[in-house]
């Protein structure tokens, strides 16, 4: 990898840091090492991940959110993630003809990648892909997974906010997401609103949100929905009702987001006549509740909304210090995943001097071996080394 593509990447050319994903995707020689350098320059952009259900719509609410973004004067960068094809390995969608409005604005950079059979639709070259939008300078880089059901959930490890995207009317998908694509979403948009059944998907939503086992009190009272005007109830000397968006307080403020007025309030904030309100006061604070927004991506409605939540989330990351915890897990899991791979390709050379796959594939059918004890055979020189290498100091 030459230090003139490392160099016109972090400078802001775009034609380098297309070549640059480019080798980072074919795991090119010398791509660990411009990864590497870019580690230095990146940290600062925020990334959103997008997945649900294909069909939902997320190709043209990224087309949207990117548009939002560049009025607001940001940068963007966005990597989407297709199936792959079985033959060649890349990406079979890779025209995107659904994100069609940024053409032409430098700076928004669209860019396919493949899945390359993983699960949960990302591979370890999307990651190495952020990173460098990232060092280019992307304010904001959005993900748009392969959407493949409840396997998305790898876009929790490389995203700061999960969007996940609920087509309405459709009972199925939403009880699909119990399984646990559920548990991932920061925030769940009913895209396509204007078609029938988006009120009932919402209130769905909204009930399997009360139960997931993060949302905050036990009671199960708190309304995740964002911007539905729903009722919640606050608790003082006296009770009182109020609209809103999000959890309600037990302080007398009325729920739904804390933004309607509660009409029972003792002293400055009122008494709770909750018991468990003091104790956990602190902990609600801190905890999030996802938020239900309504959009109609193809006519841009309801993209402000989304992006207000996403800012809101972002802020709440911050402050609570989450996202200086997103940051350490996924740095572990990045080295947890480098591990796994450099050891797997130490272990091929092993099975490759040992005469290979179908050596050793002969010897468990022909009940010479096991492949339990294969594998403890072949782990045993690697392991040796390890134990036998001095203590740093010694």
């Amino acid at each position: 990898m030459s230090e003139d593509l490392y160099d016109r990447l972090v400078e802001g050319d775009h034609r380098a840091l297309a070549r640059a994903i480019t080798n980072i995707e074919n795991r090119a020689p010398g791509y660990r090492d411009l990864v590497s350098k870019l580690y230095a320059h990146a940290g600062d952009a925020e990334v959103i991940g997008i997945t649900g259900s294909p069909g939902s719509g997320k190709s043209t609410l990224v087309d949207k959110l990117a548009v939002h973004y560049r009025e607001r004067g940001e940068t963007v960068g966005v990597i989407a993630v297709d199936p792959s094809s079985p033959f060649t390995g890349g990406a079979v969608l890779g025209d995107r003809v659904r994100m069609a409005s940024n053409v032409g604005d430098m700076d928004v950079f669209v860019r396919s990648m493949s899945a390359r059979g993983t699960l949960g639709g990302l591979s370890t070259a999307t990651s190495d892909a952020v990173k460098a939008l990232d060092a280019f300078g992307k304010d904001v880089i959005i993900i748009e997974t392969v959407g493949a059901g409840q396997n998305e959930i790898d876009i929790v490890r490389t995203a700061d906010t999960v969007a996940v995207l609920v087509p309405p009317g459709s009972g199925d998908s939403v009880q699909t997401l119990k399984a646990g694509i559920l548990e991932i979403g920061d925030v769940f948009v009913v895209n396509k609103a204007d078609k029938s059944g988006a009120d009932r998907t919402v209130q769905e939503l909204r009930e399997m949100i009360q139960l997931r086992p993060d949302t905050p009190g036990p009671r199960g009272l708190a309304s995740p929905a964002g911007g539905d005007g729903h009722h919640g109830h606050g608790h003082g000397d006296g009770h009182g009702q109020g609209h809103g968006s999000g959890p309600g307080h037990r302080d007398g403020h009325g729920g739904g987001g804390g933004h309607g007025g509660g009409n029972g309030h003792g002293g400055e904030h009122g008494e709770s006549d909750v018991p468990w309100a003091e104790d956990e006061e602190e902990e609600e604070t801190e905890a999030w509740v996802p938020r239900i927004v309504e959009t109609v991506a193809t006519k841009g409605e309801g993209v402000e909304e989304l992006v207000e939540t996403v800012d809101d989330h972002h802020a709440h990351l911050v402050e609570s210090g989450q996202l200086e915890e997103k940051a350490r897990t996924r740095t572990a899991e990045e080295i947890r995943t480098l591990l796994r791979q450099d050891t797997a390709g130490l272990l091929e050379g092993e099975v490759d001097r040992r005469g290979g796959m179908d050596d050793l594939v002969d010897a468990v059918l022909a009940d010479e071996t096991d492949p339990y004890t294969l594998a403890d055979e072949l782990i045993e020189p690697l392991a040796e080394c390890l134990a036998d290498r001095p203590d740093d100091g010694e």
